[in-house]
């Protein structure tokens, strides 16, 4: 299941990833963040070899490889560290942004012991934080919706015998090709986006069926009692073809495409709301 998640500090995209129970982030975003390098990865590179050849020691043993998702849309192995890491690797950054970077990362591990006490804590922050991003309330309605849905899918998912997460990206990619003519790649592709998430971006239509391909998938699952990659992948395309199929009869009675290569980057200030 999805543990992946990104985080602002001062407009700055921070990649974490959820590990043994705790919050990991991209050593090469906070290092972005707190020195506004064009070139993050190489100032950490030159960086760990000075606090080697200071007679310190070296930054990586701190750090673990995990997969995060990159501009590209694919992932890769990157180094990312847990919090008491992160605030060793900053001591070694002279930035004015130190500081109140690390208030952040202490609000940012408070509020994960917040959200295991009382999980609907992380609902309303999402809320929030789309609120923050000018998105109205009917649209945030709708995402969150989606996203309880896909928790529910991945879910069933799990239970029925899928472990890895290339397999979760599979059928995902089933549903999303069945119901749009295109997986999210191409999704992304089309909507011009890099990292960005893209049901971020995507308009009340776009949401709704996102979630019939889903929710159908799940329908189907349950009511088959499939187990098993090969199972589930059939019934990843059933679903998503019966939120195509509706998609294509809206568009046939309006004369008009559910997807929109407009996405929210672009909407001008002030209006953006995704319709």
């Amino acid at each position: 299941m999805e543990t992946s998640k990104i985080t602002l500090f001062m407009g700055k995209e921070i990649r974490k990833e959820m590990f043994q129970g705790e919050w990991w982030f991209s050593v090469i975003d906070v290092v972005g963040a707190l020195t506004d390098s064009t070139q993050p990865s190489k100032y950490w590179t030159a960086m760990k070899a000075r606090v080697q050849s200071e007679g310190d020691f070296q930054l990586s043993t701190i750090c673990r490889q995990l997969k995060l998702e990159a501009t590209d849309g694919k992932k890769y192995e990157t180094d990312c560290a847990n919090t008491e890491g992160i605030l060793r690797i900053i001591q070694s950054i002279p930035s004015p942004k130190a500081e109140p970077f690390k208030r952040w990362l202490a609000k940012v591990g408070y509020e994960r012991i917040q959200e295991i006490e009382d999980p609907e804590l992380a609902t309303k922050r999402t809320r929030e934080l789309y609120r923050s991003k000018g998105y109205s309330d009917d649209w945030i309605e709708k995402r969150m919706r989606g996203i309880a849905v896909r928790e529910n899918l991945t879910h069933e998912w799990e239970n029925r015998g899928l472990k890895e997460k290339k397999e979760y990206s599979i059928l995902t990619a089933e549903i999303c090709k069945a119901t749009f003519g295109m997986t999210p790649s191409a999704y992304k592709d089309f909507k011009k986006l890099k990292r960005e998430n893209l049901r971020d971006h995507m308009t009340d239509l776009e949401l709704i069926f996102s979630m019939l391909g889903e929710s159908a998938t799940t329908e189907i699952t349950q009511s088959k009692d499939s187990q098993g990659f090969p199972a589930l992948k059939t019934d990843a395309n059933e679903g998503g073809k019966i939120a195509g199929d509706a998609k294509k009869a809206l568009e046939l009675k309006t004369g008009k495409k559910v997807s929109k290569s407009d996405n929210f980057l672009n909407e001008p200030e002030g209006k953006k709301r995704l319709k």
